[in-house]
Parts: C-alpha cells; sequence; structure tokens
C-alpha cells in the first residue's frame, strides 16, 4: 500500500474514533476526547482554553481536554471543519466566513464569550492620524490564518489600499509585532482583542504610542459585512497611551463545536463553561463579560442543540 493512502487509512481511522468519543452522553462521559484548537500562547483564546480544560475535568468530569496551538481564528476554523479539533475559539467574521465554504464540518455556537476591539497601534512619532497615512510604512497585519489578518485585509480594502502594494507590509504576531516595534523595525501593527492587551501596555513603557481612529473607513466596512460593530474606546483605555477617545471596530467571539458532538456533551460543557466562570476571569479579565443572557447572541453561527437544550433549561 502507497504511502498516501497509509495516510489517508490513518486520518480516516482517527477521524472515526473522535466522532465516537464524541457521542458518549450521561455516565460515559468521562471517555469524551477532545482538542482544542487554542489560538497562540498568551492569547486571550489560549487562556481562556487552558481554564476551560481545566475546569471540564471537574464539571462536567471529560478527561483533560487537549489544547493545541494555533495561529487563530481561521486557523481554528480549518480544524474544526477537518474534525482535527472538536472545540475552539473564533471571531464571528471569520466563522461566518468560513462556514460558507465547501465540504467539512458544520460549525456550531456554545456561546458568544468576550468581544475584541481592533486596535491599530502607531509609533507616536509618526504623522499618522488615519489608516490612509500608512502607506509605505511597516506595517504588521496579524499572523497568517489569523482573524487580526482577516479584518486587516477587509480595512484596507475599504480604505481602497492594498497591503502588498501600499504597506512594507509584515505578517506578524502580537509579540512578535511588539518586540519588532521595541526594536524600531516596525512602525504600525493590527490587533484584535481585549482592552487593555497586556502586550501593548507593556510595549508603551518603552515605546511611545497611540492608536489610530477607523471613524472614516468603518461605514463602509460595516456597510459590506455587517457582522462588525463600533465603539469608542475612551482615552482611560490604555492610561500609557498618549491622544484622546478613537472610533474602532467590534467583533464577537464564539466557542465553537463542531457536527460530531452530541447534543448530551454540548449541553454538559455550556454547563461546566457557566459554573467556571470564576476560573476564566483569573485567566483573563474580558471573561467578566460572559453571561447566560448574551451567550445565546451567535448569529451567524447556529447554536448547538445540545446548548439550545442548556439555555432553555435556565430559562434565557
Amino acid at each position: 500500500m502507497s504511502g498516501t493512502l497509509l495516510r489517508l487509512h490513518a486520518v480516516g481511522a482517527a477521524l472515526a474514533l473522535a466522532t465516537l468519543s464524541l457521542t458518549a452522553c450521561g455516565d460515559d462521559l468521562d471517555q469524551v476526547k477532545l482538542t482544542m484548537a487554542a489560538g497562540s500562547p498568551g492569547g486571550v483564546y489560549h487562556k481562556l482554553s487552558m481554564a476551560l480544560a481545566d475546569a471540564w475535568t471537574r464539571e462536567p468530569g471529560i478527561p483533560r481536554a487537549q489544547v493545541a496551538n494555533t495561529a487563530g481564528s481561521v486557523d481554528n476554523l480549518d480544524r474544526l471543519r477537518a474534525n482535527q479539533a472538536q472545540v475552539g475559539f473564533s471571531a464571528a467574521d471569520a466563522a461566518e466566513e468560513k462556514q460558507k465554504g465547501p465540504a467539512g464540518h458544520k460549525l456550531y455556537a456554545l456561546a458568544r464569550m468576550h468581544d475584541d476591539y481592533l486596535q491599530l497601534i502607531v509609533r507616536d512619532d509618526l504623522p499618522a492620524t488615519k489608516l490612509a497615512d500608512l502607506k509605505n510604512l511597516r506595517v504588521s497585519v496579524g499572523a497568517r490564518d489569523s482573524g487580526v489578518w482577516l479584518i486587516a485585509q477587509r480595512l484596507l480594502q475599504s480604505a481602497g489600499m492594498s497591503p502588498e502594494t501600499d504597506l512594507k507590509v509584515q505578517y506578524m504576531d502580537l509579540p512578535t509585532s511588539a518586540n519588532a516595534m521595541r526594536d524600531g523595525a516596525l512602525d504600525a501593527f493590527f490587533w484584535s482583542g481585549g482592552v487593555p492587551t497586556d502586550a501593548v501596555t507593556t510595549l508603551a513603557t518603552t515605546v511611545k504610542l497611540r492608536m489610530l481612529d477607523l471613524g472614516d473607513v468603518l461605514p463602509k466596512l460595516r456597510q459590506t459585512y455587517p457582522v462588525y460593530g463600533s465603539a469608542t474606546l475612551p482615552a482611560s483605555a490604555y492610561e500609557q497611551i498618549g491622544g484622546g477617545p478613537v472610533v474602532t471596530l467590534v467583533v464577537r467571539n464564539f466557542l465553537l463545536v463542531n457536527d460530531t458532538m452530541s447534543d448530551d456533551v454540548a449541553e454538559a460543557l455550556v454547563r461546566g463553561l457557566f459554573q467556571a466562570q470564576p476560573a476564566l476571569v483569573a485567566a483573563s479579565p474580558v471573561a467578566r463579560s460572559i453571561e447566560v443572557r448574551s451567550a445565546i447572541e451567535t448569529t451567524p453561527i447556529e447554536l448547538h442543540p445540545g446548548a439550545m437544550r442548556y439555555y432553555r433549561d435556565v430559562k434565557v
């Protein structure tokens, strides 16, 4: 048998095992095996994934999920649709786009989690005041296959810009972007996350920073992509960063699963999620915003039937 066929048989067997492991119910929860697509270490997704993996071993009492490091939302979604992971975090925009794609497992939501804010960070010694002013500058648009990269592409398109021709573009995750700016090798970077983000706060202790206002490009962007919201971040959002309030983009984050998961397991995971909220808040302050009534707001991704059963049970 050829090497290719052997690999295909191995993948098929692994996927079958993963599917069987997610059909457990009731007293069989201790047989469930989960892999979580968790984003990069140090990020909010990863912190919450680690906390959930620990919490779910207590309630509902499943073996500790394997927490897989990934590039971010797009990578997480690819793994969910390929059943290389059964649970993962994603921004709503990336999930909407990926659900439209070709063959793959269907995505379901367990809960709306926290909201992220797009932060376009620039060196304070630059004259840039809006997105178009970044032309010909050294700009990181996020790691490839990340939710940051998806938003950056769409924002630049709305401003009539191309990352490849109008920017000296770099594809860096947040830690790499912060290090490059600290070393003088980067002028600006895109980041989507909670406010404040630790890496940005720490960078501001060594480099003078500003956040750009996106009010001039958001109307066109939101007309094309209604999945996004907008908000005004007050100057107090980052006490270490100069400048006044800025208008920026808001995107919701979901905890997702795929269609291999049984209703019983999905319901048990959601119940465990809300019981674990103190541990989630300890892992990241963004978890304070997670609450049962807003958790059902997962449009455009359908709630898993097992999750729906939980929310009906608690009378949402």
